[in-house]
């Protein structure tokens, strides 16, 4: 009797186990057809921030909702095999990837891209942008977000266990590791069948890119995008043919750099660019009381003045000082990268260096942290001598939030009247970043009237009021370099238009453009969106000229050749593609008669290809260009007294402000 008992249970064991297993395989297998939908579901739904618009994409392009159901299914079996149970993994993809959808709608909202892999690497600058998304409709989505990952994880520890086995684990592991890798780099493997799948990647606009294949696809596509491609055709050869252009080219000089307008003496030379500076006056169905930016407007008159084409919408802004600095553009890297955070590691050709190697102190002076975009390395391997931040600021006057604009006025005066050597000074301000609804400034003297919501009103006066503020130190430093007997030169700017409310709210009330969605915009509009006004001014005559449209890249060597300074061959260069093609972006291009292009004309290539070569050879190349001409702008050196002046420790500020999204 008891063998048959024994028996018996066995069996009935073993059933139990076997019932056992059916149910984790079942389970598992659910979980691996219906977790990858419900998160490209909510993906797509917290990206595009519509339920109609969500539907409208899932149900039109079957093939990328199947591609981005695998790749979500390749995050969530990784983390599975990390963490080993079903629920909790479950729990942590869904926060992972509602929280990368997050970061992206709200980056489009703000500076119009998109969530990008790099952006992974900006640690402390990314979390300067939650003042920007702090308001209650946000706060609400996120709450909603967390909740479900805070219930199931909960519901993991009452619900039955499912775990996979050691060796189900490490297989697990592998094989989604390997597809996720494969799909980064974009193996030949994946490329067949992304082709398959009639998969169309949009590097040149990344918000259309996004929003065509889908976000998980289109940061995984990104990936193999955070390493610049050596340019067709690139080698030692190649670049020795193009020295010996460069070195042919920088012979010829214009009449003004043959000219020399401060006989003799060498110019203190000052580059502001200002916070989100631009001309509100420009939106055409608002009129303001009075004139916001009367020293801009009479310089415009005056003196050599016009709009910069600059790379960025509302955030960004050490990309434009990349481009003034270096003269290299940013249409040759990744849509989204930030080169003072990615590739400026090793010493680099800049204007400080070039302004150092002529006899003059280099300074940068910025009132904000010096970490942010990593300017205190970065602008170490530029050549400069000295970084002012804000550190070095004392008993600052603020405007809201940051240090004012009238202060770092007062700091140039400082540093230009207490040095013996001509100085060029790169300063960026902060008192106008944005966001514009903190009524920062109490009541807004300068009234703005036209069909605005009461919320884009509050905005635009506000951002107003900060401009006019900063017209008025640029007056500041006119007043005082005009009773200077020192040669001053001073070109003040904006990096990039501000961010005016979601959506281009402002723009589209203030018809200044059509539409909130980009991708409609015309040619036209897109260069109205990236131009900023610029003017000079100088107590020496300069030549007078109007320019209506030059890149941020090209400003450098505008600048030395209108100052009559002897140009560096790569800037030379600059200089004279300036002259065919005096705007250039990524989606847009510019000739010397202003017909715009969505892309480079053929008569251009050759040049711009020239150019691509150029900026490979100097940022991730062999320096190829640096043995074969013989320029000490070439091969520039860390400066070795490097902020000896601020080594000390620096005087505590009474504030500690931190609000800032991204400069």
């Amino acid at each position: 009797m008891r063998p048959i008992l024994s028996s018996k249970f066995k069996r009935k064991k073993q059933a139990k186990a076997e019932m056992k297993r059916s149910w984790r395989f079942f389970w598992n297998m659910s979980a691996c057809m219906a977790v990858p939908l419900v998160l490209v579901f909510c993906v797509e739904l917290i990206q595009r921030g519509s339920f109609h618009e969500t539907w409208t994409w899932i149900f039109g392009n079957p093939e990328l909702l199947a591609l981005n159901a695998v790749l979500d299914l390749f995050v969530f079996l990784l983390i599975y095999g990390l963490a080993g149970e079903l629920l909790p993994s479950v729990a942590l993809t869904l926060l992972l990837l509602c929280m990368m959808a997050f970061i992206s709608y709200f980056k489009v909202k703000l500076i119009g891209e998109p969530f990008f892999p790099w952006d992974i690497f900006l640690n402390k600058e990314s979390m300067n942008i939650l003042p920007l998304v702090a308001n209650k409709q946000a706060l609400m989505r996120i709450g909603i977000t967390l909740a479900v990952f805070l219930a199931l994880f909960v519901l993991s520890f009452r619900a039955p266990r499912l775990r996979l086995r050691p060796s189900s684990r490490a297989a697990v592991l592998l094989v989604s590791a390997l597809a996720l890798y494969s799909f980064g780099v974009n193996a030949p493997w994946t490329s067949r069948v992304l082709n398959l799948m009639g998969v169309s990647e949009i590097e040149w606009n990344q918000s259309e890119n996004y929003g065509n294949n889908g976000m998980s696809l289109a940061f995984t596509m990104n990936v193999k995008n955070a390493i610049v491609p050596k340019p067709s055709g690139y080698n030692e050869q190649e670049m020795a043919k193009i020295a010996m252009t460069l070195q042919n080219q920088s012979g010829v000089q214009t009449a003004s750099a043959e000219a020399d307008p401060f006989h003799g003496k060498k110019p203190n030379v000052i580059f502001i660019m200002n916070e989100a500076f631009w001309d509100p006056t420009l939106l055409p169905n608002v009129t303001f009381s009075e004139d916001p930016v009367p020293t801009i407007h009479r310089l415009q008159q005056e003196s050599t003045s016009g709009y910069l084409l600059s790379p960025q919408f509302g955030g960004g802004t050490s990309n434009v000082e990349y481009e003034v600095l270096t003269g290299l553009s940013m249409s040759f890297l990744p849509d989204g990268s930030v080169p003072y955070q990615q590739y400026i590691s090793k010493p680099v050709p800049s204007l400080a260096g070039y302004f150092e190697e002529q006899g003059y102190k280099s300074m940068a002076i910025h009132p904000y942290e010096g970490w942010f975009w990593n300017r205190e390395n970065v602008y170490k391997e530029m050549g400069f001598e000295s970084f002012m931040s804000k550190d070095q600021f004392v008993n600052p006057e603020y405007k809201g939030a940051f240090i004012s604009d009238n202060e770092v006025a007062n700091s140039i005066i400082k540093q230009v009247d207490s040095t013996d050597k001509p100085m060029f000074i790169y300063a960026v301000t902060m008192q106008n970043h944005g966001p514009y609804d903190d009524n920062r400034y109490g009541a807004n003297p300068i009234k703005a009237e036209g069909d605005l919501t009461p919320d884009a009103k509050n905005i635009l006066e506000t951002y107003t009021q900060g401009a006019h503020d900063a017209d008025a130190s640029l007056q500041k430093l006119i007043d005082h370099f005009e009773q200077s007997d020192e040669p001053t030169v001073i070109v003040f700017y904006g990096d990039h238009l501000p961010m005016l409310g979601y959506d281009y709210d402002v723009y589209v009330q203030g018809g200044f453009i059509h539409t909130s969605n980009s991708s409609q915009w015309s040619l036209e509009e897109l260069k109205r969106m990236h131009s900023v006004p610029f003017v000079v001014w100088s107590n020496v005559n300069l030549p007078k000229e109007q320019k209506p449209v030059l890149s941020n890249s090209f400003l450098g060597a505008y600048m030395l050749d209108k100052m009559g300074m002897k140009l560096p061959e790569t800037l030379a260069f600059n200089a004279e593609l300036s002259r065919k093609m005096p705007g250039m972006l990524r989606n847009l291009v510019v000739d010397a008669d202003l017909t715009l292009y969505p892309s480079v004309p053929e008569a251009f290539k050759p040049d711009v290809e020239y150019y691509r070569h150029m900026q490979y050879d100097i940022l991730f190349g062999k320096q190829y260009l640096a043995k074969y001409i013989d320029s000490p702008y070439l091969r520039q050196n860390v400066m070795p007294n490097y902020n000896r002046e601020f080594a000390e420790e620096a005087p505590e500020d009474a504030d500690d402000h931190l609000n800032a999204s991204d400069n």
